[in-house]
């Protein structure tokens, strides 16, 4: 009777040794191709940065070696110990959706127009527009991994795929230098009724105290750590930072800045004497170039700027003119801008007056309400510029015409 049992304990414990020995197996199998895969996602993950990296030329056209050089990316990493190779890798330029968190395949080298696009909003959102060229997909598909103990169970070999997806949009977090002055322009005044950027018409900086004709920027001194910027800032710290080297830290999207709204006279004096300096080619003392320039876009309020607005984004802007007295008779008036001239009929307040409203109607300068910009004190009018310019920054801002340097993953 003993004999018996313990020969059905024998028989007990084989099969379950046998089982065990099977899950000991395949767990061992499942561990490689977890490891695999992992490899897999990080060569999948290095390629699509790779390509996204040079998706954009440096005068923001697309790159028609981005797939290619995605894949070559992709093929120097190494999967289960051996180099990856070609045949595994599918590489594609394209548009990836935030909305939708898809990507849409698109060989194109022709970039949409991005004037009044939005990024995310209004029906004519560039997010939803697969002609917008802004990603590099990476797909990687093994089906030979190799099984170890899992043959036991008839399991000869594991398949494996990785994909990963990176987005390049608009300047977001910025590097030391890709701000040129001190100066935050109010994301209200450059952008239409469907929030999508506006670069056809003029600006005017510090518009006035009327609601109606207020503020449309004013003064930063770049600090984004919290005590600095709840304090906002003032003509001290502008010393060294007007027509100075740019931003001297990393500007972070998202967070806000020590600013200010307020006229800083001796800041404004600084900026003026640089325009000039800048601006006069034939040093006969009236400017008559623009000054291209980068400047932060914050987020303002009914274009009220307070002391730490939310940093938007990055815009390009040429400066025409600076006036920093309400001259009644209109001595300061500019006689010649770029293609524009006008030389007044008589020295009178009328005829110059006359050259004032010529510079504006060519301009196309206006208040924040829309109205024509006035001939004021402490103001600066500017043109948003939509040529296309050097990428900067990482991607994260809004777009304000400026694309960005460096990609994110989003897949």
């Amino acid at each position: 009777m003993f004999d018996n049992e313990n020969g059905a304990v024998l028989i007990m414990v084989t099969f379950a040794l046998v089982a065990l020995l099977g899950f000991a197996a395949l767990a061992i199998d499942i561990t490689h191709l977890t490891v695999v895969k992992n490899e897999l996602q990080n060569a999948s993950d290095a390629g699509a940065l790779a390509g996204a990296l040079i998706l954009f030329n440096s005068d923001g056209s697309i790159n028609s070696g981005a797939s290619s050089e995605a894949l070559s990316a992709t093929i120097k990493n190494q999967s289960d110990v051996e180099l990856l190779e070609a045949s595994e890798v599918v590489a594609t330029r394209g548009h990836w959706s935030f909305i939708n968190k898809t990507f849409t395949a698109n060989p194109s080298t022709t970039q949409v127009l991005l004037e009044h696009r939005s990024l995310l909003e209004g029906s004519n959102s560039l997010d939803l527009d697969t002609n917008f060229i802004n990603a590099v997909q990476v797909v990687i598909s093994r089906n030979d991994i190799v099984s170890f103990f899992a043959k036991i169970l008839g399991i000869l070999g594991f398949s494996a795929t990785a994909d990963a997806v990176a987005y390049i949009g608009f300047a977001g977090q910025l590097d030391p230098g890709d701000v040129d002055q001190p100066i935050a322009i109010c994301e209200e005044s450059i952008v239409d009724s469907d929030n999508a950027f506006s670069c056809n018409i003029g600006r005017m900086i510090n518009s006035g105290s009327n609601e109606a004709t207020n503020e449309t920027g004013g003064w930063t001194s770049y600090e984004q750590d919290s005590a600095s910027c709840q304090s906002g800032t003032n003509a001290s710290d502008m010393k060294d930072l007007v027509c100075g080297s740019g931003n001297p830290d990393p500007i972070n999207f998202g967070e806000g800045v020590a600013a200010n709204g307020g006229e800083l006279q001796t800041a404004f004096k600084q900026f003026l004497d640089c325009w000039r300096n800048h601006a006069d080619t034939d040093s006969d003392g009236i400017p008559d170039q623009s000054w291209n320039m980068n400047l932060l876009v914050v987020e303002c309020l009914g274009n009220n700027m307070e002391n730490c607005p939310t940093v938007k984004g990055l815009v390009n802007i040429n400066v025409i003119w600076v006036n920093l007295l309400e001259d009644p008779h209109f001595k300061d008036v500019p006689t010649q801008m770029e293609d524009w001239s006008c030389t007044p009929a008589e020295d009178s307040d009328a005829a110059r007056e006359a050259c004032w409203h010529s510079f504006v109607d060519h301009f196309d300068l206006k208040n924040a309400n829309g109205s024509d910009a006035p001939y004021q004190k402490d103001a600066i009018y500017s043109l948003p510029d939509c040529d296309v310019h050097t990428p900067r920054g990482e991607t994260g801002g809004e777009n304000f015409g400026i694309l960005a340097k460096y990609p994110k993953l989003v897949e």
